[in-house]
């Protein structure tokens, strides 16, 4: 569950920086892109609005949070699986019958 969580969190925020990026491409659509000199002007980060880049600030701590919940409940879930492989193990060497599925 902690995994689908954080996928979860990790695509709205995907799907945010996508909608971010077209948002920044149309604010910017009409900035001339050469200068007198023929040379190409990009807006950089630090220019940008101030609401903008808060926006996506945002969204890129939220996609480093969202997989970051991904891949520590994908280890905890595969620990957990592991964990209850062993004890299967451990009670079919016992001599007692192991749970039906057990491997």
């Amino acid at each position: 569950m902690r995994a689908l969580c954080g996928a979860i969190i990790t695509a709205g925020s995907l799907i945010g920086l996508g909608l971010s990026a077209i948002g920044v491409g149309l604010r910017y659509q009409l900035y001339p892109y050469h200068n007198e000199k023929n040379e190409a002007q990009w807006v950089f980060f630090k220019h940008l609005d101030t609401t903008l880049m808060v926006a996506v600030i945002a969204l890129l701590i939220s996609l480093v949070i969202g997989m970051g919940i991904a891949f520590l409940g994908l280890a905890y879930h595969h620990n957990r699986r592991h964990q209850a492989l062993l004890r299967k193990q451990a009670k079919a060497g016992r001599g007692q019958q192991p749970v039906a599925g057990a491997v």
